[in-house]
């Protein structure tokens, strides 16, 4: 019988991939679907308004019409396509604009692969045409992006140990905070700690919630700073670890661990490996993303996760629930 696990078309098929996620980054990244809601426009206008030239502009808008997320009318006339205004821009209620303008920052990272490998260096990371402080805003909302959907039920199904005071560490556009308050009683607070760039974007989402008035923002860095804010019973550290070496992971444990009151919990989410480090397949695919992007990252298995947990004081590690995803969760306690 044919192997067909491992032919020309099949590999080829992969190769040529870089191509229509080139052409829809791009698209996000210079606000073609932004540009186009208030109505069509000729190659002309569209390139005037994403500050791009005629010809370059032309192409990219036929390709994106091609992939059917552009209607182009005989008139050379440039529209969305249905559903577009939704998914491509910022203001869609399902958009996924931010989280495409992220992994365009990535793929960047990603085309040095080999070197990196040759190298055992990061990715020489280069700003987007968007500038550096439009890509960390990207990747918050991208977070933001990501974690809507599950927030609500992962925090429901893993029925979080009963807390008044929760740490969100590194908590970004506040999506986790909002999920665990909204579990706990109307008398939980929450304070959510990250680097003073990142507060306003979760003041806002806090604000729209509803739950401001129950968060204390702290700005900081987890990596640099010598302490966490202190006092909580409950900390989170969602999606946090897999940027981190594991030495890096046992000192952010140290933090976490004077920072928490005698008693309290730290709750891990994150991808978890099997000992083979080839299951879940997102996860292995995930350490790669962590080699180009950052010093010392990738994804580790339980094992390794509760000896560093253990190694700053922290009891009883346990896999309170796992996923496939990002959604794993590790419980500790400290005694």
């Amino acid at each position: 019988m044919a192997n067909d696990n491992c032919t020309a078309d099949k590999v080829l098929g992969i190769a040529h991939g870089f191509q229509s996620a080139c052409v829809l980054m791009a698209g996000a990244e210079l606000d073609v679907f932004g540009s186009l809601q208030a109505g069509p426009k000729n190659a002309a206008d569209l390139a005037e308004a994403i500050g791009g030239y005629p010809r370059a502009t032309t192409m990219l808008a036929d390709a994106l019409a091609a992939m059917g997320l552009l209607i182009k009318s005989d008139a050379g006339q440039y529209s969305l396509a249905d559903g577009a205004d939704d998914v491509l821009t910022d203001g869609g209620t399902n958009t996924a604009a931010a989280m495409i303008r992220h992994l365009a920052n990535c793929m960047r990272n990603w085309a040095q692969l080999a070197k990196v490998i040759r190298t055992g260096e990061q990715a020489h990371r280069a700003p987007s045409v968007r500038g550096p402080k439009a890509d960390l805003e990207s990747f918050i909302e991208a977070m933001q992006v990501v974690s809507i959907p599950s927030a609500g039920p992962l925090v429901a199904q893993i029925g979080p140990p009963p807390f008044t005071h929760m740490l969100d560490v590194g908590g970004g556009p506040g999506t986790w905070t909002i999920a665990f308050l909204r579990a706990g009683s109307p008398e939980c607070r929450a304070t959510l700690f990250d680097l003073p760039d990142v507060l306003p974007i979760a003041e806002r989402h806090l604000r729209e919630a509803g739950l401001l008035d129950r968060v204390t923002l702290a700005g900081g860095d987890m990596a640099t700073d010598p302490a966490l804010p202190a006092g909580a019973d409950l900390a989170w550290v969602s999606a946090i670890v897999h940027q981190n070496s594991r030495a890096q992971n046992r000192e952010l444990f140290r933090k976490v661990h004077i920072a928490l009151v005698p008693g309290g919990h730290v709750l891990i989410r994150d991808i978890v490996m099997d000992e083979s480090r080839t299951s879940p397949a997102d996860g292995a695919m995930f350490a790669v993303n962590m080699l180009v992007n950052t010093p010392g990252g990738g994804t580790f298995t339980f094992s390794e996760l509760a000896e560093d947990l253990k190694s700053v004081g922290f009891a009883d590690p346990i896999l309170l629930h796992r996923h496939e995803g990002m959604n794993s969760v590790v419980q500790a306690h400290k005694p």
